[in-house]
């Protein structure tokens, strides 16, 4: 990656963090899920409202650090008027730029990420993919419905043993 769109990935990670998009909570949503991540204190609040199969609004509220904050932004912005199975296709997606060999981000940057490819580079510092994902893992427990509690200790617990189970994780 060029050094100059590093830094524009830097930036607009940044802008996100300092001024969240759809930071608020939602009276009407149809689903809202806790989310927090043990190892950094990361906590995040993902509000859904759906309409039929479609995602209405989706907005979050919590404290966490630049890459939490930002990933929560973005990822609200990103599914406004989404389907479910757009979501869950989106979920997937970024979810393999940030979890990816670094050498392979780029194969992973595809064009439909749009602003959320500004994360490849996280998949460098392990411990910050809990971060980025911890938004993303909160709107997949609020997608179901309900009033659900997210930790990213689970959810990569839950990853793997189900990776093991069909043969597929990795070392």
């Amino acid at each position: 990656m060029s050094a100059e769109l590093r830094e524009l990935y830097q930036e607009v990670i940044l802008d996100h963090s300092k001024r969240p998009r759809n930071f608020r909570d939602n009276p009407a949503a149809t689903g809202r899920a806790e989310g927090y991540n043990p190892l950094c204190g990361d906590r995040a609040t993902v509000y859904v409202e759906l309409e039929g199969d479609l995602v209405k609004d989706v907005s979050f509220k919590g404290a966490g650090c630049s890459i939490s904050t930002a990933s929560a932004s973005m990822m609200t912005e990103a599914l406004k008027g989404k389907t479910r199975a757009e979501a869950e296709s989106l979920f997937d997606r970024f979810h393999r730029l940030i979890t990816s060999d670094p050498s392979r981000a780029a194969e992973n940057s595809a064009p439909e990420l749009g602003k959320l490819a500004a994360f490849s580079g996280v998949c460098e510092f392990p411990v910050r993919v809990k971060c980025a994902s911890l938004p993303w893992h909160t709107l997949r427990s609020a997608l179901e419905g309900g009033d659900a509690r997210v930790s990213t200790e689970e959810t990569e617990a839950s990853r793997g043993d189900a990776e093991a189970k069909a043969g597929t994780g990795r070392p």
